[in-house]
């Protein structure tokens, strides 16, 4: 069996990686992390594991997750680089949900996400977890970087015509819509089913985080210097999915 422990797992994106862990037949879950619910258990934040799940939340202990053969992070921007390093040194394999290890170049990423990356030097070995692109890789990775919603659908959806030299990539178009979850379980005021209901709206427009995630996959598979991508991202009335339209 291969221990798993989860950095972070009372989000969205924590509850959907404990729902498919339960069904692998080689995970053990060992560790779920939760600063604000340590000590509770884990099927009283979610009521669907009852009976599949006999775990409590815990504090970070650096030791706990360090004996577990893979660490996941379910946590925001910025958590995972801080830990990583450690982890590493200590044989465990980290996969991070989060953005940390997405992007190659450390100045773009501070640019982006307006911190300074904690551990750099780990940037190039990460592998980027999109099967499609870097299948081999994956099963020998010991830090894999999970790419982002948009990202995946985006590289998806162009990868085949790019590869194929039947579109420009000079002159590619995003057009893309998500469900409000993928913004996370914190409360925001634009997020609130009052201003989200019946409305529809862009976002992030030429300032979204993942525009240069895009921009690194597609370039990679073209290695052309003249790819230009224009994307819009939108957020839509329904709680979770995305939706790409691609010119």
């Amino acid at each position: 069996m291969i221990k798993v422990a989860i950095v972070g797992g009372t989000g969205y994106t924590g509850v959907e990686l404990l729902r498919l862990l339960l069904q692998h037949p080689q995970a053990e879950l060992s560790v779920i992390t939760s600063r604000g619910e340590a000590g509770r258990p884990v099927s009283a934040l979610f009521p669907s594991l009852a009976g599949r799940l006999d775990l409590d939340f815990s504090d970070v202990d650096a030791r706990a997750l360090a004996a577990c053969d893979v660490v996941f992070f379910a946590t925001p921007n910025g958590v995972a680089m801080q830990q990583v390093p450690a982890l590493l040194d200590a044989g465990a394999r980290v996969i991070d949900l989060a953005a940390d290890f997405r992007l190659r170049d450390p100045l773009a990423w501070e640019h982006w996400y307006g911190m300074p990356h904690a551990c750099p030097q780990f940037l190039e070995e990460a592998v980027y977890g999109l099967p499609e692109l870097n299948r081999e890789r994956i099963t020998g990775a010991r830090l894999i970087a999970n790419p982002g919603c948009y990202p995946t659908a985006v590289t998806l959806g162009l990868l085949p015509l790019l590869e194929a030299g039947v579109v420009d990539p000079a002159e590619l178009v995003a057009d893309c819509k998500s469900g409000v979850s993928g913004a996370g379980r914190h409360v925001r005021a634009d997020l609130q089913f009052c201003e989200v209901n019946d409305s529809f709206k862009a976002y992030g427009v030429f300032a979204h985080r993942h525009q240069p995630e895009i921009v690194q996959n597609l370039a990679a598979v073209t290695a052309s210097a003249g790819l230009d991508l224009t994307f819009v991202p939108h957020l839509v009335p329904m709680n979770r999915g995305i939706h790409a339209t691609l010119y």
